[in-house]
């Protein structure tokens, strides 16, 4: 008898290779933008779309801060032509980098989200820092 797990049969290897491969052109996680960020081998620009009292309470050093209200053309021309931007938001309960996300590609700008966002980043053990608007 199947369970809970199994009674809809998994997807064949060629669609599930399709989706995995699809979710990694959309997301990215806090391990892997923390080992570019310190290995100074960052091809993107990481980007904290949280408020600013939020992003002062604590962020990645790294981040830029645009609160996802205010990624409007003119705004991302400050940045080159072609660059991929990373968005994170508080975590899985904050929907602010997926808004974020959807603004970029609007915009038709390369971007992925950091899944787990600033909770996942503490969850790993890595720093924030403090301040800043």
């Amino acid at each position: 008898m199947a369970t809970l797990v199994t009674q809809t049969a998994a997807a064949s290897s060629a669609e599930a290779l399709r989706h995995f491969e699809a979710m990694l052109s959309f997301e990215t996680d806090c391990a892997d933008v923390h080992d570019s960020l310190t290995s100074h081998n960052a091809d993107f620009v990481l980007i904290d779309v949280r408020g600013p009292k939020s992003y002062a309470e604590g962020h990645i050093a790294a981040a830029v801060h645009i609160p996802h209200r205010d990624m409007t053309a003119e705004r991302m021309a400050d940045f080159p032509k072609g660059t991929t931007f990373v968005v994170y938001c508080a975590g899985p309960h904050c929907n602010g980098a997926n808004k974020a996300a959807v603004r970029l590609a609007r915009l038709s700008l390369p971007v992925k989200m950091m899944i787990g966002g600033i909770t996942g980043w503490l969850d790993e053990g890595f720093e924030l820092v403090r301040g800043g608007t």
